[in-house]
């Protein structure tokens, strides 16, 4: 599988009415911004059953049946299930799992997923082989091309392939969160695992965008509210980190956003970036990876939070 160093993510245009939302979100503008990406060159599209509680796949798949050019590659993800509230739940069970791909299938409206990933791992380590052991089947039955993990431990990604191949990982890494860059990342590279990571821009927190104002104004239905990184004592220095990446983008005549993406993608042991839009405005700034920044400001960016 080919793929373009950074792809199309699909959380935020999920909708409001689940527990990880990010507000409402207008499914035209999301179709347009899906459109944009593609325009740009982008070959693949990431999403998940949990996104808006099935809603991010129909919109995918409105998009792609109103699309013209060539077909992009379709990630998806299962073992989060939710009720009829928005709320969700972990669950690793082999048959939850084959429910969930065959619903995908179906919202999603085509034959076989591209790439099906694990969202979350299990609490319980026995739960790992018997779900990793389904995503084997569903791809020996054809119903899925490649398997992958989310969120996955070192440890959590070698018992999965001592069954079957890993394809890739899918973790959080960016400037903020750099968790998995000591050991999983040198890892997956080591063992050919490619890794799509996810939330570069810290959910739009590093976009530039994102004020103080705008921040006390998210809708109350909106996650981000609720997370350490947009509220004090982190903000602060979150914030610092933006008015560098703003100096370091006036060199490229570029965003904080695309700032903080090049920064991901200079990590050798990445082979993609997940990249949010929930406008065709905002895929034309982000959806590429034209900028290469320097040791010294990477070194710069990396130094405000230490």
């Amino acid at each position: 599988m080919e793929i373009t160093r950074v792809g199309y993510g699909a959380w935020a245009i999920g909708g409001a009415g689940w527990a990880f939302a990010w507000g409402s979100q207008d499914d035209k503008l999301s179709i347009e911004s899906i459109h944009k990406a593609l325009e740009m060159g982008v070959n693949w599209i990431d999403t998940a059953a949990i996104y808006g509680c099935g809603h991010s796949e129909e919109v995918v798949a409105e998009a792609l049946k109103q699309w013209q050019g060539p077909q992009p590659y379709v990630f998806t993800k299962c073992s989060l299930v939710w009720d009829d509230k928005g709320n969700t739940f972990k669950n690793h069970e082999p048959q939850s799992i084959r429910r969930e791909c065959e619903n995908s299938l179906r919202r999603l409206k085509v034959d076989v997923i591209d790439l099906y990933q694990i969202h979350q791992p299990p609490t319980e380590e026995n739960d790992v082989e018997p779900a990793w052991e389904m995503l084997a089947k569903l791809k020996e039955e054809g119903k899925v091309r490649w398997i992958g993990v989310s969120n996955f431990s070192k440890k959590f990604i070698q018992m999965a392939e001592r069954i079957a191949p890993v394809t890739s990982l899918q973790p959080p890494y960016n400037l903020i969160n750099r968790s998995y860059e000591p050991e999983i990342l040198p890892y997956c590279k080591e063992q050919n695992v490619g890794t799509i990571i996810y939330s570069p821009m810290v959910s739009g927190l590093l976009t530039g965008k994102m004020t103080r104002e705008r921040i006390a104004a998210l809708p109350e239905d909106d996650w981000r509210r609720r997370t350490p990184n947009f509220n004090e004592p982190k903000l602060t220095k979150n914030l610092e980190l933006v008015e560098k990446l703003k100096e370091v983008g006036a060199k490229y005549n570029a965003t904080p956003g695309e700032i903080a993406i090049a920064w991901t993608l200079r990590n050798p042991a990445v082979t993609a970036a997940i990249v949010g839009a929930r406008s065709k405005e905002q895929s034309e700034v982000v959806m590429h990876d034209r900028i290469t920044i320097t040791d010294e400001e990477a070194f710069a960016l990396e130094s405000v939070l230490k």
